[in-house]
């Protein structure tokens, strides 16, 4: 469908993607391309959508079996699945994943030419097809990024406006597991900040002040925890997540 086409669509979507992430993830800071590859991604699936008719039709697939055509979009479809669901390990954005994504059909749903048979593009053919009609969607696109902006702009840049849609970015795993008891975790209890208080006379840690991950403080007893500073230490997470997010 052209350069030009290639380049619009893999730049909005990149950027796009990155202008998501950062509303739902404020925390952390996302590198890599992976927004706009997924916005080619979804470009291909809208052209996909737009042009079905040729790709599974008896003139082109003559002399062998639609079959082929559709192991292909199979397997394209599994591409996307496998890639989503690495997305729900830690340090993997799945937002830009999922935001490039949604651009990248968005923007190509209208933007793409129709092909016919002889490989025509066939917009030429069409004179009454008006310039909105054409660039719906990337118009659309870019009012979405606009107003993603806005809304990134107009918030605190330490919280998601969205704290539940965590789980589309990261899933701790096993999920069947007890959660104390997963590989690997989504929240930020690893890097918590906590200082243990002694019992005057006997120095023996009596309680702990802990700064939450979402930034208050909480003090709790040690009463019916090992006294070991080491223990303590390994424990540390495990205090968080039962004390500040539960």
């Amino acid at each position: 469908h052209g350069f030009t086409s290639t380049v619009f669509l893999f730049v909005t979507t990149a950027v796009g993607s990155v202008i998501i992430s950062a509303i739902f993830l404020p925390q952390y800071i996302s590198v890599g391309a992976s927004g706009g590859i997924f916005g080619l991604i979804g470009a291909c699936v809208a052209d996909i959508v737009r042009n079905r008719k040729l790709i599974f039709s008896d003139f082109v697939n003559k002399g062998r079996s639609k079959r082929h055509h559709m192991l292909v979009v199979l397997i394209l479809m599994i591409d996307i699945f496998l890639n989503l669901l690495l997305g729900l390990t830690p340090f993997t954005d799945n937002f830009m994943h999922l935001g490039g994504f949604v651009l990248g059909f968005l923007c190509a749903s209208t933007m793409l030419n129709l092909v016919d048979m002889f490989g025509i593009q066939r917009f030429q053919k069409f004179k009454r097809m008006s310039f909105l009609s054409r660039y719906f969607g990337p118009i659309v696109g870019c009012i979405v990024i606009i107003a993603a902006t806005v809304v990134l702009f107009r918030g605190d840049g330490a919280t998601s406006p969205c704290k539940s849609c965590d789980v589309l970015s990261c899933v701790s795993f096993p999920p069947w597991n007890d959660y104390d008891d997963r590989w690997y975790y989504c929240d930020d209890c690893g890097k918590v900040k906590a200082w243990a208080i002694k019992e005057k006379g006997t120095l023996k840690y009596r309680s702990v002040e802990m700064i939450c991950p979402e930034g208050n403080t909480i003090i709790f007893s040690l009463d019916g925890y090992p006294n070991d500073k080491d223990t303590l230490e390994e424990k540390l997470p495990g205090f968080c997540r039962e004390k500040c997010l539960n």
